[in-house]
């Protein structure tokens, strides 16, 4: 999958990789994490680019309800509204600014969909951060953060998502070194990092050039640890969401929307969800529930003559 590489492939620091589209709900979707080469960036571990895309009051993100576990999902928005429900009983608007934030723990079950009343266009990134051992088996959670801290980086302006960056600390839970970010990048800017930590930017609008290295809408670039302070260039104001953190050390299987730590587990959750077992709980959601396809690893094996 990948589109371009700038270093030699004996010292792959910096590595650019296509997104694939996919249909989440009723978004065309851009996803540029998980990637056959790096599955993780830190314990980042999924990323979609939703949209833009136009929707009404009653059809746009309409995503039913449907399982997670393993894992917290991160859900930020440029432009649009749209209303989370989950099986711990929450109802929450997001807008643009705002941060949903939800830990699967054990599992949880959540719906994302039109707020009633929005229309317009919609556009957002959607992240997961696969849980470390401690925390993947308790129970679930979520928080709503209307605000959050913003730094100007000379003519750029960065609002720290998740983690620490910047001199700033954002409210929002994380359980491993990591970082979030969406940088608005105006004009030449020079950005510090955190040496330990590997990064990936996803591009949502205009283009980039890092280091040299140029990132456009519809891929990943990635850096390996070891990088104090990047040079971003641009022709134009871009925004950019940079995904960052300690290189994630447990081993982890991602299917469908599980994470778990082997496909063993990763079976349970199919069953316990197919069952519609209390593991999951119940949204108090209008849409249909999504049901789980079946893992190819228990597809009857075809008969041979």
């Amino acid at each position: 999958m990948a589109e371009e590489r700038a270093d030699d492939s004996t010292n792959p620091t910096r590595e650019v990789f296509a997104s694939h589209r996919a249909m989440v709900g009723a978004i065309e979707v851009r996803r540029a994490l998980p990637q056959r080469a790096h599955r993780t960036v830190g314990a980042w571990c999924f990323a979609d680019h939703m949209g833009p895309a136009a929707v009404t009051e009653e059809r746009g993100l309409d995503i039913g309800p449907h399982p997670h576990t393993g894992l917290a999902t991160v859900t930020w928005l440029i432009e649009g509204e749209a209303v989370h429900r989950d099986s711990l009983g929450t109802e929450q608007l997001i807008r643009p600014g705002q941060l949903n934030l939800m830990s699967a723990g054990h599992g949880v079950a959540h719906s994302e969909e039109p707020t009633g009343s929005y229309r317009g266009t919609l556009e957002g990134i959607q992240l997961w951060i696969a849980q470390p051992e401690q925390y993947r088996h308790a129970a679930h959670a979520f928080e709503h953060h209307a605000e959050l801290p913003r730094v100007e980086i000379g003519a750029s302006e960065a609002t720290v998502l998740v983690g620490d960056a910047l001199g700033a600390t954002s409210p929002a839970r994380h359980d491993t070194a990591l970082v979030g970010l969406d940088l608005v990048v105006r004009a030449s800017t020079e950005m510090p990092l955190v040496r330990a930590y590997e990064y990936g930017v996803v591009v949502l609008r205009g283009a980039v050039s890092i280091d040299g290295t140029r990132v456009e809408p519809g891929s990943l670039a990635y850096f390996a640890p070891g990088i104090d302070e990047w040079r971003l260039d641009v022709n134009e104001p871009a925004r950019v969401i940079v995904l960052g953190g300690v290189p994630f050390d447990e081993s982890i299987t991602m299917w469908w929307n599980f994470v778990a730590r082997n496909r063993d587990k990763l079976t349970i959750a199919y069953l316990d969800w197919k069952n519609r077992d209390e593991r999951f709980g119940t949204v108090a959601s209008a849409l249909a529930s999504i049901d789980a396809p079946v893992p190819f690893w228990l597809r009857a094996e075809p008969e041979t003559a």
